[in-house]
């Protein structure tokens, strides 16, 4: 139980920011490469480039993870020992109509900022793993805190993979 609440209070802070249309467009670029044969994306958790040729698979999908987080993954295989995967996680009483429910994801919130505030890092984008349960090795992982963006990212992918000319995908 306390793994669920540790993992609700983590997810939480991301979800409850609302923003305007003018920040949506802010929050990330997808362009042209220069380097034509790549695709690359620069993520708060560090950087990511491969070669359009070597993708073999571009997928994106969700899972309940332990009935309490809704997880949206894309995931990019490759020739090769790699897999990428970005995900996205969204408490699942988030789209509860039960208060309780509500304050618990507001309460996660308010831990969060204090957290982010003590450590100067942002819970909102690091990749959380408990060693060695999801510690995987060959796995390349990245976190979004916003759905939009993972769907941005997920369509710039494809679409540079399909298409075969390169692109540059840049999330603030």
């Amino acid at each position: 139980m306390k793994t669920i609440l540790c993992l609700l209070l983590i997810t939480a802070a991301p979800l409850l920011s609302a923003q305007t249309a003018g920040e949506e467009e802010d929050r990330f670029t997808d362009t042209n490469n220069p380097h034509k044969a790549f695709w690359s994306a620069s993520l708060s958790g560090g950087s990511y480039l491969v070669a359009l040729s070597k993708i073999v698979s571009v997928s994106k999908h969700e899972y309940l993870l332990d009935g309490n987080l809704i997880i949206t993954e894309v995931v990019i295989d490759t020739v090769g020992d790699s897999t990428v995967r970005i995900y996205q996680i969204t408490p699942a009483a988030q789209g509860s109509n039960l208060q309780g429910a509500k304050q618990v994801v507001e309460r996660g919130k308010e831990l969060l900022d204090r957290v982010g505030q003590r450590t100067g890092t942002d819970p909102n984008h690091v990749v959380h793993k408990t060693y060695p349960l999801t510690t995987h090795s060959k796995i390349i992982e990245f976190r979004i805190d916003d759905i939009q963006v993972l769907n941005a990212l997920h369509g710039s992918v494809q679409s540079a993979w399909v298409s075969g000319k390169g692109r540059r995908f840049v999330a603030r």
